[in-house]
């Protein structure tokens, strides 16, 4: 599917210069990835690095900080000194999703934190294991769910991710029952997936894709309007028969609340210009997750609000306990 708001591609306004003092920066830049190695967060963050890096003329360092469906590397940028020396590349999930579940959050996304520019939107999928389950499409498995509450399991990189919120969605809809097992990141749900010690999980398509071509997982339909050309042979949820079925998500490039907004307008538009490099288009499409290009930190900063009040409410309703 693509976002609820198709205007993605905007002129970008050019930021002014720092008017006073030396320009930023003046030493390496680090990038909080609130979720571990291997996931699609750590994937696209290690992809655009070496080309901010070029731009901005300072190394950009990455710091992997996972825990808590990324509310902690997320939470530990928010209460940094807003100097421009420390940003965190988020997502839908501890901006938008975690603020609607009973645990209370330890940041305000809309108070605490700068958006600065998005990257990436993320479409997702639902996979499920071939180890012991031999269900070959959406309408089996699901009898199979419905026949055998709680029996089954299903993977996350934590508690409100999208993947979390994409599957316990997915439950509610279809009226079944699964017990959710929460990692610290999305190399560790492959692993479980493949394995079989957990039977499905939602997840970008390029990712599902590699388990499916070893055959140790099935993709049996992706929440995108048209059918994936990551996945081409795996039917829409609306093919499913799920036409109502939502799930997705989103990367972006947050800052401390109080950073100068001259630091914050260049930070911008160097991630412009990378989203721009041609290698990095091309990553961005095998990855089947498209840039979001043409933000200014304003616009940006629109969208976020747009999406809290979206899927906060829609969150709370799913009833989730605190685990």
């Amino acid at each position: 599917m693509t976002p609820r708001r198709t205007t993605l591609l905007m002129p970008f306004l050019a930021a002014p210069a720092l008017s006073q003092g030396p320009a930023w920066p003046q030493r390496p830049v680090r990038i909080v990835v609130p979720f571990g190695t291997g996931g699609g967060t750590d994937i696209t963050t290690r992809l655009l690095a070496p080309r901010l890096a070029d731009i901005l003329g300072q190394p950009v360092v990455l710091e992997n900080r996972p825990g808590a469906g990324g509310v902690v590397g997320t939470d530990a940028v928010a209460k940094s000194p807003p100097d421009g020396s420390v940003f965190v590349l988020s997502t839908l999930s501890p901006i938008g999703l975690s603020p609607g579940l009973p645990a209370p959050m330890p940041f305000d996304p809309l108070r605490d934190l700068v958006p600065v520019a998005p990257t990436a939107f993320v479409p997702i999928g639902l996979a499920i294991t071939t180890r012991g389950l031999d269900s070959r499409n959406a309408a089996e498995f699901i009898a199979r769910l419905r026949a055998e509450p709680d029996r089954f399991q299903y993977g996350s990189s934590g508690i409100g991710t999208s993947g979390h919120i994409a599957c316990a969605t997915f439950l509610i809809q279809v009226g079944a029952r699964a017990v959710h097992v929460p990692y610290r990141g999305g190399g560790q749900v492959y692993a479980a997936l493949s394995a079989g010690e957990v039977h499905f999980c939602a997840d970008i398509p390029s990712l599902l894709k590699p388990m499916q071509d070893a055959g140790n997982a099935r993709a049996i339909f992706v929440a995108t309007e048209q059918r994936s050309n990551i996945l081409p042979d795996t039917p829409t949820a609306a093919e499913a028969g799920l036409p109502d079925y939502k799930a997705y998500s989103w990367y972006g490039i947050f800052a401390p609340a109080g950073t100068p907004r001259p630091i914050v307008d260049r930070m911008a538009q160097a991630i412009e210009q990378a989203l721009a490099d041609a290698t990095v288009q091309t990553r961005f499409d095998e990855l089947g997750t498209p840039t979001m290009r043409g933000f200014t930190p304003d616009r940006f900063a629109a969208y976020v609000r747009d999406e809290v009040a979206y899927w906060v409410p829609r969150v709370r309703a799913l009833g989730i306990r605190a685990e």
